[in-house]
Parts: structure tokens; C-alpha cells; sequence
């Protein structure tokens, strides 16, 4: 049996985390923007606020569904059950450990940024110099940071689960996965194929002619020879 952890879903939001250096590159940009309107303190606060707590409530309480990507989410209805099984792993209190310690390793990155954002003044200069503006894109640019670090982080929790825990871990129904389970997204019965399709092989015969048996020989009946008499 193919274990869980090969789900492609997983490692595509696995994947995921190499938005995470954009992201913050475009957060230190945006810090950059304008001069200081309100004391530093304050400034930070305001992006860590609305780039952290957004994501840290979805993840606590109703988590990322990851049989989705982009716009386009399965219906719970049309997950097999091992994968309902996957997503009853992400309602573990393990699960919303990670959500806690995500932030905690991306407040110290965001100090960082905004202490060194006068770097990217030169990128900066070709936006409108509204500081508000700055800090609303910062705001803006640090979700998306915790966005593509909470839902890796979680994944990954997941695809360390052992075979035994899994196998021990009763599958959700849809209604519970509709409840507990934030689905952006239009819903479609599928979007990647659950298997690889076997592939067709030509068969023997139109790859080559088709030899038919050889018919019996007609058995030809020849007079026995007589010997000439004298």
C-alpha cells in the first residue's frame, strides 16, 4: 500500500515555502516606502498584527485545506478515505503547536527587516512615498510570509506521522471536513489524477502483420505408378 505521505497535495503545499524569500523580500521593500510616521514600536506592532493573527486564527481553528490549489478546492465528498484520515491529522494538538511556533521564528525575521529596510530605499523610490501605504503592503507582504510557512510547517507535521498513527486515526466525514476546514475555492469533484493511467501498449498485431496459421496442405491423390509391364 502507498503511504500517505506521497499524497501529491502534500508535497505541493510542502512546495510551497519557496514563495516564502519573495515574500519577505517584498515586506522589507514595503518597509522602505516613506519616512516613519509613528514610533518604531508601533509601526512593527501594526504589521506583525495583521500578518500574523489572520493566518495564527486559521490555522487554530479551522486549518488551511490543502486538497486545493489556488482557486479550484475538491469536494470533501470526493476525498478517498485515506485522505479524509489526513485531514483529521491536521486537527491534532500537534498541529496547533506548529501554528504557535511559526510566528515566534518570524517575529525575530521581521525585527530584522525593518531595522535594515533603508537598504532597499533605491526600490523603494518607485512607489508613491505614503508611509501608510508602506506599512498596509508590509502588512500585507508578511501574511503572505506566515501563509507560506504555516501551511509547509503543518504539512510537514503531517508526512512525519508514523504508518501506525495513521492507520489508527479515524477518517472525517464531509460535513465535519466543511466544519473544521477553511476551502477557498471553486469545489470540483478532481483536479489531480489519483493514479497514473496506464499506458496502452499497442498490441502485437498491429505492431506487426498477422500471421495466420498455415492452411493444411490439400492432400493431392497421384495414381500410384505402375510398373510397365513388359
Amino acid at each position: 500500500m502507498r503511504s500517505f505521505s506521497s499524497d501529491p497535495f502534500l508535497w505541493i503545499h510542502l512546495a510551497g515555502l519557496a514563495a516564502l524569500p519573495l515574500f519577505l523580500e517584498l515586506c522589507a521593500i514595503a518597509l522602505a516606502i516613506g519616512d516613519p510616521l509613528f514610533p518604531v514600536g508601533l509601526e512593527f506592532l501594526f504589521v506583525a498584527a495583521l500578518g500574523i493573527l489572520p493566518i495564527l486564527w486559521m490555522q487554530w481553528s479551522r486549518p488551511f485545506y490543502i486538497f486545493s490549489i489556488l482557486v479550484v478546492a475538491m469536494k470533501p465528498a470526493q476525498l478517498s478515505p485515506d485522505r479524509r484520515v489526513t485531514l483529521s491529522l491536521f486537527q491534532r494538538p500537534r498541529n496547533r503547536a506548529i501554528a504557535l511556533l511559526v510566528p515566534l521564528l518570524l517575529l525575530p525575521a521581521l525585527w530584522l527587516l525593518y531595522r535594515w529596510a533603508p537598504v532597499a530605499t533605491g526600490i523603494a523610490a518607485q512607489f508613491p512615498q505614503w508611509r501608510l501605504l508602506g506599512l498596509l503592503l508590509a502588512a500585507f507582504a508578511f501574511l503572505g510570509c506566515n501563509l507560506f510557512l504555516q501551511v509547509p510547517a503543518s504539512v510537514l507535521g503531517v508526512m512525519l506521522t508514523d504508518e501506525s498513527t495513521f492507520a489508527a486515526t479515524p477518517p472525517l466525514s464531509p460535513d465535519q471536513i466543511r466544519q473544521k476546514f477553511t476551502i477557498v475555492g471553486l469545489k470540483v469533484n478532481r483536479i489531480l489524477p489519483d493514479k497514473e493511467q496506464p499506458v496502452e501498449l499497442a498490441s502485437t498485431e498491429s505492431a506487426s502483420p498477422t500471421v495466420s496459421p498455415p492452411a493444411p496442405d490439400s492432400l493431392e491423390t497421384t495414381p500410384p505408378e505402375t510398373e510397365a509391364s513388359d
